[in-house]
């Protein structure tokens, strides 16, 4: 009884679903990312709320089980977003448990000005140094030459990301790990389903991450991921993601160690129960089952998802290709094969135009265009307002109140990306007639100008 009602439910969602779809008007402006949902998600996250369980519970466990699957990861971890998803990363490295290898306060970490917030501050919120290296023009990934001319014996890490599902040069920034003995994070969280190799992006280096938000190539609404091939790791990140404990039962779950009651840890009593036991100064970042369903669908269509991606992005090159005495497109480098998360673009210098004015002609004549998310973010609010230690490549220590354009001289292609670069919409709701508008509304702008 209780069975069929469900079905009934789902099937008059999906009835509804189809309904609305129906109504929906075509698209006037052309949003440069976007969700794609169908009756299925609606259909998986009323299934979710029908169990009424609310937290982390069955579709949550099925999802990390298939994720790590899809991935090649030995463990997935979900967690409430991309941005918590890079926190927890990070933050683990802290962790006592990793003895002589963990990171503390004042070492630092190689990263990437240009790019998204949330991949730097986990550096600076963990007391950590933030090391700046250039990009290069094209791949808009961390210039992997320069890497080494910026390492100290402070150097500890490297966070960065795969510039909006473009990878970067693992070969060579493993290889310098592997010599100077250092973790890696790779942030995919722009970059799901790319592969260096045939190896998919975020398994590479000991911990990747991953987002899931309305605008990422498969979404929960918030969400991310964590993975890891270590199994350490792997209860240190679950760990600081459920509050600090040291426990690592599932929610509902008692004694997964078999040993709850039989342990002494810290300065707490012998005995003293292990599921209040905390090893750790954590948060709380999981996230709903009701995500978890929904992510659930998603995840049989990113394949789907990623081939449409990849056909809008082959189309917009070729449609582009005779601009290329104005315009930088992007460069594949080999043994890559992207997951398009956008199309970026360059303007080249001149004394003609620049990329204010075509982006703001873009969006005058409905087509939507997004920055290389910070720019130069060392230029940004946070970082001229506040007291922040940081190192550019060539430069010794530094207080980010300290900075001036001698200092933003170092990285002369980050610069360059915050005044140049832009990105327009490649996401699988795009059919070639919404790339066609974009496309000639950037002809016509040069044409005019």
């Amino acid at each position: 009884m209780e069975e069929n009602l469900r079905e009934k439910v789902k099937k008059a969602a999906l009835e509804y679903f189809a309904a609305a779809q129906a109504n929906k008007k075509e698209l006037e402006y052309i949003p440069a990312s976007g969700k794609v949902l169908d009756g299925e998600d609606l259909q998986a996250m009323i299934e979710a709320s029908l169990d009424m369980w609310l937290t982390a519970g069955r579709f949550n466990d099925e999802f990390e089980k298939q994720f790590a699957a899809y991935t090649g990861a030995k463990y997935a971890l979900t967690t409430n977003s991309g941005s918590s998803a890079n926190l927890l990363a990070l933050t683990a490295l802290t962790s006592h448990k990793l003895g002589d290898k963990r990171l503390k306060k004042g070492d630092e970490v190689i990263t990437v000005a240009a790019g998204f917030p949330t991949t730097v501050n986990p550096i600076v919120q963990n007391g950590l140094v933030p090391v700046f290296v250039d990009c290069e023009i094209g791949t808009y990934n961390i210039d992997a030459k320069q890497i080494e001319r910026a390492l100290s014996q402070k150097t500890k890490a490297i966070f960065i990301a795969h510039t909006l599902g473009n990878t970067f040069d693992l070969d060579a920034i493993t290889e310098i790990c592997k010599k100077y003995n250092l973790w890696l994070i790779e942030d995919s969280c722009d970059a799901l389903g790319a592969e260096y190799k045939n190896k998919k992006t975020g398994t590479i280096g000991h911990i990747g991450t991953f987002s899931f938000y309305p605008a990422h190539h498969i979404t929960m609404g918030e969400g991310g991921a964590v993975c890891t091939n270590d199994a350490q790791l792997y209860k240190i990140i679950m760990s600081f993601r459920d509050w600090g404990r040291d426990c690592w039962c599932k929610p509902g779950v008692d004694n997964t160690c078999k040993n709850r009651f039989n342990m002494q840890l810290g300065n707490l009593p012998f005995g003293y129960d292990h599921k209040y036991t905390y090893s750790h100064i954590g948060y709380n970042l999981k996230i709903t089952d009701w995500q978890a369903a929904l992510g659930l669908s998603q995840l049989k269509k990113l394949p789907q998802f990623l081939e449409k991606r990849a056909e809008n992005a082959n189309y917009l090159m070729e449609k582009l290709s005779d601009l290329r005495d104005y315009l930088i497109l992007p460069v594949i480098p080999q043994n890559v094969k992207p997951s398009w998360f956008g199309f970026l673009i360059s303007v080249k210098p001149n004394d003609k135009f620049n990329k204010q004015r075509l982006v703001e002609y873009l969006e005058n004549n409905g087509i939507g265009t997004r920055q290389l998310f910070a720019g130069n973010i060392l230029r940004q609010p946070q970082f001229t307002a506040d007291d922040i230690k940081l190192r550019i490549i060539n430069s010794g220590l530094i207080n980010s109140k300290e900075l001036t354009e001698k200092h933003y001289k170092m990285l002369p292609n980050t610069d360059f990306i915050m005044n140049n670069t832009f990105w327009v919409g490649v996401f699988p709701a795009l059919a070639k007639k919404h790339l066609d508008k974009t496309s000639q509304a950037i002809h016509k702008f040069f044409n005019i100008v």
